[in-house]
């Protein structure tokens, strides 16, 4: 039997990562395949019972989950920053919420004949989307830089907020089952509040002075907020029940706007844990689904989820954005375009489970419902997203700016030169001094990993098709150029050596000194150390520009040896970095930037 238990165990993990894969392959939401494989070992094969395989520690395995997840989520409720996302932002995730909330009540109670006070607690659930959902899709669909940056801090905003709302009204709900006295339903209701405000707001400050002060080393600073995070949960729900998700959200929110706090390091954390956690848990949710409930409900389950998609979320959009400067287009996209994602399954999952401990007349239906609107919506939204954005013109043309990876002289340089000819750039580093400099100079950067998890909800694409992997470090810049083919496609993802060394084989000609893992960026004598090696001796990045009596066999035959081509780009939004294929493609009206030292006089 233990071994049974121990191949099954790794058999989740081992299918967590196959289906993260293919989602990283194929770019669609990695939550159809961890649904697939949940179903496919639970109800249809019969492989798996998570409940038989972990016993009474199923539960407070998913509640521990959910509240990893709402700590992430409440991490970027800074006031500041949700100010600048401007009052499309706002609304959505403000009376936007509530009219998700009443819209899907209304329909779980008409076409399901839910009660009223699950309904509610159903509708709570569905007012979160989700950023694990929302990213893979807006990858695909690419809109313009106004619907992608709404759809994306809606995603990663409003989780924390829809599980406090859902978590208010399922405390109500199980107030009522021991008294129908609202005083006694508002003194638990006050003591949930009480509890998770206090210790939320507690733990946030002491945990913030902590780490700002240095009292603990900053390798223990991911490792150690992780168990914090258990541990504030785990108090608070002992101390009044489901209090625990509203703490660790309140934590992740004092934490948000501690002054001098690099909140974003502490995201870190969760990087490691997005596979097996989240993945894993998705995996039993959909192992413990039964099809004999689904059916029970029958085809009103299946309005729900098309009310939800036709009517409710149009309905938000429509109202939220009056007196925008969003077009009918934009609209139109942002109304399709809401997926429910694995807060919504995590929560029905956790709740359904208690008010059926309490003989709650229809709590089996929560989590099939959900998951009905969970898989509806995706399916529906990832198929149809991108044409829709297509035909009404929000999906943007082929992306021709640039993330740069790696932040120093060189990268400085090249970003200040293709955001001045009107190009979207990002330099991204997690040398903040060295992003710094690029903020100081202009230059749009991100600080983190693009490669994370946390960059992959939060980095601003728009307008980006290309990588610039100028990093100091030759492995990263492998990593990144493997990683960003699958966005931008292999021949859109360029790396710059570190050093170029002599290859006696070759005659004397330069080689790269390690294998280039994407195509070679600017000519192949040109390396990191080149670039900066220039700049330190004064060269500035100068532009020439093409014309019918000054053509490229001209700039060419003019050239020196203190010269590096770099880039090339045109009045109609091409760009292209420097290679041989310059001579047959350049013409008229093309400008070219090098890279240039001043002559000395001779004498």
């Amino acid at each position: 039997m233990s071994h049974h238990v121990l191949l099954l165990l790794v058999g989740i993990g081992m299918l967590s990562l196959a289906s993260q894969w293919l989602a990283w392959r194929l770019r669609v939401p990695a939550i159809l395949f961890l649904l697939s494989a949940g179903m496919l070992l639970g109800p249809v094969s019969g492989l798996l019972d998570p409940d038989e395989l972990f016993g009474e520690l199923l539960f407070p395995f998913f509640g521990l989950a959910v509240a990893v997840i709402l700590f992430e989520g409440s991490l970027t409720l800074n006031r500041e920053e949700i100010r600048g996302h401007g009052v499309v932002v706002r609304r959505l995730i403000t009376w936007g919420v509530l009219i998700i909330w009443l819209l899907a009540a209304l329909l779980a109670n008409f076409f399901v004949d839910m009660s009223w006070q699950l309904a509610f607690l159903f509708g709570a659930i569905m007012t979160v989307t989700g950023p694990t959902v929302i990213m893979p899709m807006l990858r695909a669909v690419r809109p313009r830089r106004a619907v992608a940056n709404i759809l994306r801090w809606e995603g990663i905003l409003v989780d924390p907020i829809g599980a406090i709302l859902a978590v208010l009204t399922f405390t109500v709900i199980i107030a009522s089952q021991v008294s129908t006295d609202w005083s006694d339903i508002l003194a638990l209701l006050a003591r949930l509040l009480g509890s998770g405000l206090v210790i939320g707001a507690l733990a946030g400050l002491l945990w913030g002075q902590t780490l700002r002060r240095h009292w603990i080393p900053q390798f223990l600073h991911n490792v150690a907020t992780l168990l914090v995070v258990f541990f504030v949960y785990a108090l608070a729900d002992t101390l009044a029940s489901e209090s625990g998700l509203l703490a660790v959200t309140v934590m992740g929110a004092w934490l948000a706007n501690t002054p001098r706090l690099h909140v974003r390091e502490l995201l870190d954390f969760k990087e490691s844990l997005s596979i097996l956690l989240i993945s894993g848990l998705f995996i039993l949710l959909a192992a413990r689904l039964d099809f004999a409930q689904l059916a029970l409900m029958g085809p009103g389950a299946l309005l729900v989820m098309l009310g939800i998609q036709f009517l409710a979320r149009p309905l938000k959009v429509f109202l939220c954005t009056i007196g925008s400067s969003l077009d009918r287009p934009e609209r139109a996209t942002l109304a399709w375009i809401g997926p429910r994602g694995i807060v919504a399954a995590a929560i029905s999952a956790v709740f359904a489970e208690r008010l059926a401990a309490e003989n709650v007349a229809g709590a089996e239906l929560l989590v099939p419902l959900s998951f009905v609107v969970i898989v509806g919506t995706v399916v529906l939204q990832s198929v149809t997203a991108r044409p829709l954005a297509r035909a009404l013109g929000v999906a943007e043309p082929e992306p021709e700016g640039v993330l740069i990876l790696g932040a120093n002289a060189a990268s400085k340089a090249l970003g200040k030169a293709i955001k001045e000819a009107g190009f979207n750039v990002v330099v991204s580093d997690s040398d903040w001094d060295g992003l710094r400099e690029a903020r100081m100079a202009g230059v749009p950067t991100f600080y983190g990993n693009p490669m994370s998890d946390h960059a992959e909800r939060t980095l601003d694409l728009a307008g980006i098709g290309r990588l610039f992997a100028m990093s100091r470090n030759a492995e990263r810049n492998r990593l990144a150029c493997a990683y960003f083919a699958r966005d931008f496609g292999r021949d859109a993802v360029y790396a710059l050596p570190v050093t170029v060394e002599k290859n006696d084989n070759a005659n004397g000609k330069h080689a790269p000194s390690m294998e280039l893992p994407g195509r070679r960026l600017f000519a192949e004598d040109v390396s990191l150390a080149k670039l900066l090696s220039y700049l330190s001796q004064g060269a500035e990045i100068r532009t020439t520009r093409l014309s019918a009596s000054y053509g490229i066999e001209d700039f060419l035959a003019q050239g020196h040896s203190e010269r590096i081509l770099l880039l090339a780009w045109n009045d109609k939004g091409r760009l292209l970095p420097y290679s041989p294929r310059w001579k047959s493609v350049l013409e008229e009206g093309w400008t070219i930037a090098s890279l240039a030292l001043e002559r000395k006089a001779a004498g």
